[in-house]
């Protein structure tokens, strides 16, 4: 699916970073960067520009070919890294930061990969994550069919319960990220912190 959705000229979901992700980059360390589903690579590329050491993970060797192409663009240098997450191994203490930005999952693998994304922070590190969360169903403006793909605030403070969170809300805002996400959207957001 998501190779056919990449296949286009067009960057489906634009070519400009996500707007919580740029409202963080001052609380992110400037290291080791993982971004996990990360598709076309618009937050990669903005995270390099910003002086990070990125690794994009997704699927779709499609959507990382344009990431790459992107990023030769802007000047920076990213890597890709084609895998699924279900397999994707995370190193313990490895990465500085991890952004995860409407990685929408079935459950059991969310929660099997908030496990290795919180075990592969090191100390200091920080989590940025925003996804669509089911009250999101009644929006359709974006985001997966199924409402159990989206994860609510309570269910991310479980997944996630070894970090420290410092920004953690549910919000309605309006998204224009590309043709598949505009509109009025229902979205969780969190920053975390390892200590």
């Amino acid at each position: 699916m998501w190779d056919e959705r990449y296949s286009t000229d067009e960057f489906v979901y634009g070519t400009t970073a996500n707007e919580f992700l740029v409202s963080t980059i001052d609380r992110l360390p400037k290291g080791r960067v993982l971004c996990v589903a990360e598709g076309e690579g618009r937050n990669a590329v903005y995270l390099a520009q910003a002086g990070c050491e990125v690794v994009a993970v997704d699927a779709s060797r499609v959507g990382l070919d344009k990431a790459a192409r992107l990023a030769r663009q802007r000047g920076v240098h990213i890597e890709t890294v084609v895998a699924d997450l279900a397999d994707f191994a995370i190193q313990p203490h490895s990465w500085d930061a991890v952004v995860s930005i409407f990685c929408h999952l079935e459950p059991q693998l969310r929660k099997a990969l908030h496990r290795r994304v919180v075990a592969g922070l090191r100390p200091g590190g920080v989590l940025v994550l925003e996804a669509y969360r089911p009250e999101q169903i009644r929006y359709a403006t974006g985001g997966p069919a199924a409402a159990d793909m989206m994860p609510s605030l309570a269910e991310l403070r479980d997944e996630l319960e070894e970090l420290e969170f410092e920004h953690a809300v549910e919000i309605v805002r309006k998204v224009s990220e590309g043709k598949y996400h505009t509109g009025k959207g229902a979205v969780v957001q969190v920053l975390a912190v390892k200590r």
